[in-house]
């Protein structure tokens, strides 16, 4: 019987998928990006460019790992036996992508276990950002690192000088929900930024560029492969439910508990646990 792979396999075999995938991504943001379609509002779009670069990473997976479940943006859920989920953002931040903007990242994480973030076990994550070449790796409990170099967590000595990040639903109600949460932060932080894709924000948060990322209602595939390179560049990882969503809070260990308490009475405030 074949040994299973260390997580430095999974982590190789992701990076090597991931790198092909961005250079793909790459090579049709440079074509020219269109429209394919849109989901869950006119804003929140799909381009032909994710379906294809999605469906490379289905077939890279598949022909290495066929035994391995897949958990996708755009194709949504394969099953696999083997225990092993690969959670699959094909084109994280289409919006940026659309425009042009660098902020968009090919993101594949590893995980075991069903891919819900309260219950997987991870194993590891590659974030690879086409439009600069960076690439995010992490084993879990392991280091991380970007183009091969250590990355840690920022240690901010208040929350006063805490540089938060987070990021907007597509639909108008969960984003005046979102801003009102805000509201209620912006006067107890340093400064809030707003980069457009989740993958790179949690990154963000392990390379110290930002303190904290704070999003209410992402999606697995969006976070999990930049869940895994924060926490193992020493982010706390926190996540709770509100309503029918979670909120997920990636921060300095420095700031975590009081950011967390902030965005629990945030949140009460808000138009209240109006979706978000």
């Amino acid at each position: 019987m074949s040994t299973a792979p260390t997580p430095a396999e999974f982590a190789d075999l992701a990076e090597a998928i991931a790198r092909e995938a961005a250079a793909l991504a790459a090579r049709r943001r440079a074509e020219g990006v269109e429209v394919a379609d849109r989901k869950s509002s006119v804003v929140d779009v799909v381009t032909a460019a994710d379906r294809e670069v999605e469906d490379l990473v289905r077939a890279r997976i598949a022909e290495a790992r066929p035994d391995d479940a897949v958990l996708g943006e755009e194709g949504g859920g394969t099953v696999g036996t083997s225990g092993v989920t690969w959670v699959v953002d094909p084109i994280d931040g289409t919006v940026n992508y659309l425009y042009g903007r660098p902020d968009y990242a090919v993101s594949i994480g590893v995980v075991r276990g069903a891919p819900d973030p309260a219950t997987w076990e991870p194993v590891a994550g590659v974030v690879v950002a086409p439009a600069t070449g960076s690439v995010f790796r992490a084993v879990a409990g392991g280091t991380a690192t970007r183009d091969g170099l250590p990355i840690t967590a920022s240690a901010p000595e208040s929350l006063a000088e805490t540089l938060l990040s987070t990021g907007f639903a597509y639909t108008a109600e969960r984003r005046r929900g979102q801003v009102a949460v805000l509201a209620e932060l912006i006067g107890s932080v340093r400064d809030i930024r707003r980069g457009g894709s989740a993958a790179l924000d949690c990154c963000a948060v392990g390379a110290g560029e930002v303190d904290a990322y704070y999003e209410r209602g992402i999606n697995p595939w969006d976070m999990a492969a930049g869940s895994i390179v924060a926490a193992a560049a020493g982010a706390a990882v926190r996540s709770w439910q509100v309503g029918d969503t979670r909120s997920f809070l990636f921060a300095s260990p420095t700031v975590v508990d009081e950011l967390e308490a902030l965005l629990h009475r945030a949140e009460d405030v808000g138009p209240g646990a109006a979706p978000a």
